[in-house]
């Protein structure tokens, strides 16, 4: 343990209890700055009892947010994955955090370098509302992993949550080391000069964040989303792949930033893949008033939304309710999943990220015109091929460029705790999950330490005939 260190972090009182937490945080992380391993598999042993011990009323207190969610789904899209992704850091933990040993130049021979990663101190986590737990704990597990303190905002949608996990993090944590505050501003939170922020939520947000941080030299991770293309290739079997897009994109209602927003299939197969989900619609949710479907998250999403397929239908878009016995239920916010089929470029629906239980669907007949409508826009967090030839799903990947791909699948790069998560360009910045996760929230502190005799004094002043004679053979020599 080091000693406690003379120093505040706040020359005045705090203004606020953002202020006031970070400041507590700060003077633990002076006193404290390279936790042991023991210390941090205990915070992430106790992340993890407090999810195991409550699943109940955490999925409770999602649904009551969301108006609507099911249980179940909670329980498997954000209980089970957090704690899953807990576990696979805490049985790897003592390995990330051992030194690596870099290799050293032949013109210093004898010397050794090593790399240490160090936490780098408060990491602010700033919440979403649509996965208001998993992408909570993601941030959390890696951050603490990499022995930081860690505040969180979480999203004024996520009300009760948020208490609850206020409350159960209390009686867990000392706020020195983990504290959710409920109630805090977004602009009193992003403003605190954190040794790292990390933002998930929508892009013009995030530039608001990303110039918060930039006045603190705060460094930033970015998860904004965007419109992750969907692709059924001609020699997958279109029953298949509907089955497979149907699931991730209706999950949360498309209240998912890594669900598929937009499909091309072959014109051939657009019918096919109409009747194949209408057939598996039918049968996942023939009731929609049994609380199996999520609501959408409140009054003003559910506008947008109507107003998103009204406009698409007034454009010449066929729109095909894949629950044809439910209309829209603007009291329960419940909007029933949707087809729009070939809705043009000059729509809502194809101009911006739906987020919600709509689905674009556009036929193709050349592959390379819809890599080039791709490619023609911001870069996506995800993207998504249904196909079984290798050839081609080597040219999809190579000639495009997202956050992440799913082959065969959509949406579950998020679920593989061994690989980075991120996106890139206007889909976000930095990478968390497992290792790379580790890495984000450390500063990898490079070590130099010199040879007991060291040659480097031939090379010292006054400069002359030894200098330049080494200075010659250390041109020629290609080592």
């Amino acid at each position: 343990m080091a000693q406690t260190a003379q120093i505040t972090p706040f020359p005045t009182e705090p203004e606020n209890e953002a202020q006031r937490v970070l400041q507590l945080q700060r003077q633990a992380h002076f006193d404290n700055p390279y936790p042991d391993y023991e210390e941090r598999l205990d915070n992430l042993l106790k992340l993890e009892q407090i999810l195991v011990d409550n699943q109940d009323a955490i999925a409770q207190a999602i649904r009551t947010d969301f108006g609507n969610r099911a249980i179940e789904e909670s329980k498997l899209l954000e209980i089970f994955l957090s704690i899953d992704g807990i576990r696979y850091a805490r049985k790897r933990l003592r390995k990330w955090m051992k030194p690596r040993r870099r290799g050293v130049s032949i013109w210093f021979a004898g010397a050794g370098n090593r790399l240490l990663p160090q936490p780098k101190g408060v990491v602010g986590v700033v919440v979403p509302w649509n996965y208001p737990l998993f992408l909570a704990i993601g941030p959390l597990t890696s951050a603490l992993a990499a022995g930081n303190r860690c505040m969180v905002k979480m999203a004024a949608n996520s009300r009760n949550l948020c208490e609850l996990l206020d409350r159960l993090v209390a009686e867990q944590f000392d706020e020195s080391t983990l504290s959710i505050l409920p109630g805090v501003r977004g602009s009193d939170f992003t403003t605190l000069p954190f040794d790292h922020v990390i933002f998930t939520g929508s892009a013009d947000t995030g530039r608001t964040v990303m110039r918060a941080a930039a006045e603190n030299l705060t460094p930033v991770t970015l998860e904004l989303g965007g419109k992750s293309p969907t692709i059924i290739a001609d020699d997958f079997d279109v029953e298949l792949a509907a089955s497979r897009i149907l699931f991730t994109k209706f999950m949360n209602a498309g209240q998912t930033c890594v669900a598929p927003d937009y499909l091309f299939l072959p014109e051939s197969k657009k019918e096919q893949f109409v009747e194949a989900a209408r057939r598996i619609m039918a049968k996942r949710y023939p009731d929609l008033d049994n609380g199996q479907f999520t609501s959408i998250i409140d009054d003003a999403s559910y506008g947008r939304l109507s107003d998103t397929l009204a406009e698409a239908q007034g454009s010449g878009a066929e729109v095909i309710n894949l629950c044809p016995g439910h209309a829209a239920q603007a009291s329960s916010r419940l909007m029933p999943p949707h087809l729009v089929m070939e809705p043009g470029d000059d729509t809502t629906l194809m101009r911006e990220e739906i987020f919600g239980p709509l689905l674009p669907v556009r036929g193709y007949s050349d592959i390379d015109q819809v890599l080039d409508y791709i490619n023609r826009r911001d870069r996506p967090l995800g993207l998504y091929l249904f196909s079984n030839d290798k050839t081609l799903q080597d040219k999809v990947i190579r000639s495009t460029l997202s956050g992440g791909v799913s082959i065969n699948d959509c949406s579950f790069q998020v679920a593989q705790h061994d690989m980075p998560f991120g996106g890139i360009g206007a889909s976000g910045m930095g990478h968390y999950h497992g290792h790379e996760g580790f890495v984000e929230f450390s500063k990898l502190r490079p070590i130099f330490t010199q040879f007991r005799f060291s040659a480097l004094p031939l090379l010292h002043p006054p400069y002359g005939r030894v200098f330049n004679t080494l200075y010659r053979l250390m041109i020629r020599l290609k080592l």
